[in-house]
């Protein structure tokens, strides 16, 4: 079920998409909770029921607001479902508070959810045989297909938002139910719940930035922390009787987290901002209290949170279908700010800036650097050797610092940030083994060298993070210098010899600097400009480090990035573009000192010859008489296509203009041509005339399929990039030999994406001709 939803959402069908994500985690929830009863870890009927009754409470609300939006958007299918499963649970609920209550209910409304699946799926089936012809009403999804294209769309829009919300009911049901009196205690039971909710919504945070979501992505990793933290501290009693103690700085700090947070999120919409509020003071509550998610107010909280969940998601369900919306406050502080010249805030294209080509993903690094805050600031507590689990740290440790900044290295490598993504990944290692070992319990009471090596070769590797963060900016090299101070902490641990408070200062000093890129990161994500700069590289070399302001980088999807880059070139620059297959270096033929700049691009040119490509035949219609009429036909034949064909140099190459910059161009015998099978080149071609093409690397180097790569192996001998993300071959052009071709023969320099066979046949089909 979530396999589908998660396929079907990228048709905007978000109804559907909230209804398949939301009985898959009921049935995730309830099925462990059988399993949980099936092998005796649920004593009596009474612990069965408080394991069942949050998530079936839950489920019930939920899937009646699914069931509400169904109707009034008219997807009966879909609301029926919603509905009869939604009664389903509540009629269940009934059943384990009153024997006069029966299982027959029950029953029924899952032989409704039956039918109504049966039906559809035959409605299909007999589409399908139909070819077409026959459609049982409410089975046709073209017309739905239609529907949805007729709805703008916009990249701005996060269909996994309402499930994302929907999670946080799950959360508070169960502690909101053991304040109400609905369940008696709180036990290992009802961790399914909280742990299927964290698993979800870790899920839904990677799908919020594949939305291009930043803030609420970061926003359901925060919730997800605390879903974790919630079910941990259920099975606590498993190992210890004493109910166990929550560290506050870290609680402080992350609702100051929320609360930066919800601030930049009411620039999205004021309600989405007011509903981080209900986390704010979710937070300082736990803080207030010693035992945390078992005393009474925090609780007060969840039931709080549960309301304002509901509300949150039964109007973006409600909005996303309806042609008249539920106002929630979208863009009246944009409209505030539009007015400030100092904030100006990032719009369209520009929104994920740093450009970094067509990723899938949005920037991860807000949520990277606060889950750095979190982690660091959860070990302000030292811990008791002898009862390691007094205070609760392993899953502040583990899920933010551990799994959390794991997901945030994952996405900045999706994006091209290799250094970034090495740290953060290298940090969630050190977090989530020695966070455990240390945490955990696993180290016993024995200190000793032998468990120090392991950080010793770890702060090797972060030696060499260090030395690397020269080169890209001060923050980074002072946020890798401070986790050092966090491994040392590790380190004089496992030998025994930590100083009384070298943990606070350690992590104070740490957890600060994170904190500051978190901002600056966030300010970057949101505003134009430099609000929190991360400054500029402590060491710059030619094409390491300060590249951005040297080399531009155009997107390609912009005619007015291709105007500029023909621009460039007509004044005697050298551009990386992209292709039909991989990204190439050009330059003008009418300019001979970009020719020979490109010439000398590469290691051994003489080698290397560069080869001329055109638009269009039209440019070599004066030259034409110079050309055999085999020859001529092949060529037309044959392109725009990825085959470069090499012919005999001649008085041709004197009418494309190329005067000096001819001896750089081919051989003395001749010359590969080419017209490229990509609108993009073929217009720039247009703009600027025929151009010389070499490929965008030292002779010797793998060819370059991402734009990244174009100014990372060129350096200062490239003066802009043309930027359309990955290569859609990561095969060259297959190179044909036509300098004997009038007597019937051709021959292959290289084969590439076209295969011989296909170049033989269109040769076969002129010769026919």
């Amino acid at each position: 079920l979530c396999f589908v939803g998660i396929r079907r959402s990228q048709r905007d069908a978000s109804l559907f998409l909230s209804l398949c994500l939301t009985i898959s985690v009921f049935w995730c929830g309830y099925g462990v909770v059988f399993i949980l009863e099936g092998q005796g870890v649920l004593n009596d009927t009474s612990d069965f029921r408080n394991a069942l009754v949050p998530g079936l409470v839950t489920f019930t609300l939920a899937l009646l607001i699914v069931a509400v939006v169904g109707f009034l958007s008219r997807e009966l299918i879909l609301a029926l479902i919603a509905s009869a499963v939604s009664l389903a649970s509540a009629h269940e609920v009934a059943m384990h508070y009153s024997t006069s209550f029966g299982s027959s209910a029950v029953a029924c409304n899952y032989m409704i959810v039956c039918l109504v699946g049966g039906y559809f799926a035959l409605g299909r089936i007999v589409y399908f045989l139909s070819k077409e012809k026959i459609a049982l009403p409410g089975t046709d999804l073209a017309k739905n297909k239609a529907h949805e294209q007729l709805q703008p769309t916009s990249g701005s829009v996060n269909h996994f938002a309402v499930f994302g919300v929907i999670l946080n009911l799950l959360s508070a049901s169960v502690f909101g139910c053991r304040l109400l009196g609905v369940t008696s205690k709180l036990f290992i039971g009802q961790v399914p719940w909280l742990w299927a909710a964290g698993v979800y919504q870790i899920g839904v945070c990677v799908l919020s930035y594949r939305a291009m979501d930043v803030l609420m992505a970061t926003f359901f990793g925060f919730t997800s922390i605390l879903k974790f933290a919630g079910g941990y501290c259920l099975l606590y009693p498993v190992w210890q009787t004493e109910e166990p103690s929550f560290p506050t700085p870290f609680l402080v700090v992350f609702s100051i987290l929320f609360a930066v947070l919800a601030l930049f999120l009411t620039l999205k919409s004021l309600a989405d901002g007011l509903y981080l509020l209900f986390y704010v003071a979710y937070c300082i509550a736990l803080a207030c209290r010693p035992k945390g998610f078992f005393e009474g107010r925090p609780q007060g909280v969840d039931v709080a949170i549960f309301v304002a969940s509901a509300v949150m998601a039964l109007i973006h369900l409600y909005n996303v279908k309806a042609g008249t919306k539920i106002p929630i406050g979208q863009g009246v502080v944009k409209a505030l700010l539009a007015r400030s010249s100092f904030l100006k805030l990032r719009e369209g294209a520009d929104l994920h800036a740093p450009y970094l080509g067509y990723s899938k993903y949005a920037d991860a690094e807000v949520l990277g650097y606060a889950c750095s805050v979190l982690a660091s600031f959860a070990i302000t507590v030292t811990g008791d050797p002898q009862a390691p689990l007094a205070t609760v740290v392993i899953p502040w440790v583990v899920v933010a610092g551990g799994i959390l900044k794991f997901l945030g290295g994952s996405v900045a490598f999706a994006r091209g940030k290799t250094l970034e993504s090495s740290a953060f990944i290298l940090y969630a290692v050190m977090w989530i083994i020695w966070g455990l070992a240390r945490y955990g319990g696993l180290y016993g009471t024995t200190r000793s060298f032998h468990t120090a090596v392991g950080i010793i070769a770890f702060m090797l590797f972060n030696g060499f993070i260090v030395f690397c963060t020269l080169f890209l900016n001060i923050t980074w090299f002072f946020y890798s210098l401070t986790f050092l101070l966090i491994a040392v902490s590790f380190l004089l641990d496992a030998v025994g010899a930590l100083p009384v408070g070298y943990d606070i200062a350690a992590t104070v000093i740490f957890g600060l600097v994170s904190f500051y890129c978190f901002l600056s990161a966030l300010c970057s994500s949101v505003f134009e400009g430099s609000c929190l700069p991360m400054g500029r590289p402590l060491v710059q070399l030619s094409g390491v480090g300060g590249g951005m302001t040297k080399c531009l980088h155009l997107p390609a999807r912009k005619a007015s990035s291709v105007k500029r880059i023909a621009d460039i070139l007509k004044s005697g620059g050298t551009c990386g573009i992209p292709t039909d297959t991989v990204y190439v270096l050009v330059a003008a033929c009418n300019r001979p000192d970009a020719v020979e700049k490109a010439h000398r691009s590469k290691r051994q040119a003489q080698e290397r010859p560069m080869s001329l490509w055109i638009s269009s035949l039209k440019q070599l219609e004066p030259a034409k008489h110079l050309f055999s009429p085999l020859l001529w036909d092949f060529m037309e034949a044959a392109w725009p296509s990825p085959i470069s064909l090499v012919v005999p140099r001649g008085a041709w190459v004197d009418f494309l203009g190329m005067k000096d910059s001819a001896k750089y161009v081919g051989t003395p015998q001749s010359i590969a041509i080419r017209i490229p099978d990509c609108s993009v080149t073929t217009h720039l071609i247009d703009l600027v005339g025929p151009i010389v093409v070499t490929s965008a690397n030292p002779t010797g180097e793998a060819d370059t399929t991402h734009h990244n790569q174009v100014y990372a192996k060129l350096g200062d001998k490239v003066d802009a990039v043309l930027c359309d993300g990955p290569s859609p071959e990561n095969i060259a052009s297959t190179v044909v030999d036509c300098t004997k071709i009038d007597s019937g023969n051709i021959g292959f320099f290289r084969v590439g994406i076209i295969p011989k066979s296909q170049v033989l046949q269109i040769l076969e089909q002129v010769q026919k001709k």
